[in-house]
């Protein structure tokens, strides 16, 4: 890969980065891929993921293709991996644990800015970084004049703290939910220090995109470019009829980030007309208007992934009320099990789905607008065998690929001309 320009650095390589990873790949222009700890299937590390306390080593598998262009910084991840399972968590508390997942991100940035400073990668002419992953290899990146794009796939955190400043003063028996404002001034500062660096900004959803108004300076160009769907399931047999309740679906974690109190308010409004199950943890704190309202739903604290899939295909409807969301993932795995979406304007949503036709786009932060779409669905049974398929449909036509394409494609429109291959 001698012509190959883009290093990619990510710590845990979740299914967005995978993709990014092959996309790159694909087009010819991957570099290097820089990260915490990987595996792959010839490792004696992969070997050891088939039994249980190292079965967590395989989740970190990557195709094998990737292998001789994979550099690893492992020391902290593993530590904060071994520290989890042994539930010593004041070895990951946040950022000042030893093990925390700021440290392993602070850690892994600074050696590729070490690596990139003493020319270990001379064909590179870019770094693709993740948000709180990226300041040190963009600030090496500057010195040897190559192109830093930027990835950020939640929202920008100066537009969280003002909206979920407004649910707070708006719902304040709900407000010890609403976590996350406890990141330190320094790791604020770190995070637009990357923007600022950015040559170009990548998001998932034109939400995210919108967020970033509140940077409090000139931003790059901003390229909205939303994330693929799972591989879709076999078909889905749509069976509800008036003669028994509308089974509803939330999953995601239990906070009223997620908009969960106007999900609770509007199923009440129901009685025995609806079945609401919700699928996600706590975090933590007390909350008693939380407790109240779990005790009247079929709740499960957690499911493996491949059980929530199963989940979300036998329910009639999945909302995700959320009201600041940089994706939102669970949207594009209900519909890609045929299973239809009420979702809000601060989520994917727009970007994905059609308003009435494969699914519903309501204002955020509103239970009336929960309680229409799901009274239009007690009323016209009919309705979900139409936008489920059509939801069905809509995952199937943009699986992961698409998403690695346009990625890639977009990547290299930005790129200094003379730096990209082309041709392929």
């Amino acid at each position: 890969m001698s012509n190959a320009n883009i290093i990619l650095t990510h710590a845990i390589g979740n299914a967005n980065v995978r993709a990014a990873l092959a996309g790159f790949a694909k087009g010819g222009n991957l570099n290097a891929f820089y990260t915490a700890f990987a595996c792959f299937e010839s490792d004696l590390v992969y070997r050891l993921g088939k039994y249980g306390p190292f079965s967590e080593f395989r989740r970190r598998s990557y195709n094998t293709e990737l292998q001789s262009i994979t550099h690893q910084h492992p020391f902290r991840e593993l530590g904060r991996l071994l520290a989890s399972k042994l539930k010593l968590s004041s070895m990951t508390a946040h950022e000042t644990g030893y093990f925390c997942i700021d440290n392993v991100l602070n850690e892994l940035d600074a050696s590729l800015a070490n690596q990139i400073l003493n020319n270990k990668f001379k064909d590179a002419k870019a770094i693709y970084a993740y948000e709180d992953g990226a300041l040190k290899a963009f600030q090496a990146a500057k010195l040897k004049q190559m192109t830093c794009l930027y990835d950020l796939p939640i929202g920008y955190w100066r537009a969280a703290r003002h909206l979920m400043k407004e649910e707070i003063d708006l719902r304040p028996e709900w407000a010890s939910t609403i976590t996350g404002f406890n990141d330190s001034e320094s790791k604020l500062a770190r995070k637009d220090e990357e923007l600022h660096l950015a040559d170009e900004i990548f998001v998932a959803s034109s939400f995210t995109k919108s967020t970033l108004s509140h940077y409090p300076g000139a931003l790059k160009d901003i390229h909205v470019i939303p994330y693929g769907f799972p591989a879709v399931s076999q078909p889905k047999v749509y069976d509800y009829s008036k003669s028994r309740k509308l089974k509803v679906l939330f999953v995601g974690g239990l906070s009223q980030r997620k908009g969960i109190a106007y999900l609770f308010e509007a199923v009440k409004e129901f009685n025995m007309a609806i079945d609401l199950t919700v699928v996600g943890n706590t975090t933590g704190v007390e909350c008693p208007a939380l407790d109240k309202a779990l005790e009247n739903c079929n709740w499960i604290p957690s499911l493996p992934h491949a059980e929530i899939l199963k989940l979300m295909k036998s329910m009639d409807v999945m909302v995700f009320p959320s009201l600041f969301e940089g994706f939102g993932l669970v949207i594009t795995e209900a519909m890609s099990q045929g299973t239809p979406v009420i979702t809000t304007d601060r989520t994917a949503g727009p970007d994905i789905i059609q308003n009435n036709v494969n699914g519903w786009i309501t204002e955020a932060g509103s239970s009336d607008a929960i309680k229409a779409c799901l009274q239009k669905l007690i009323d016209n049974p009919d309705l979900l065998n139409e936008i489920g398929s059509n939801a069905y449909k809509s995952a199937a036509a943009r699986p992961w690929s698409h998403y690695s394409s346009e990625l890639n494609t977009a990547v290299e429109t930005v790129m200094p001309t003379n730096t990209i291959k082309l041709v392929r």
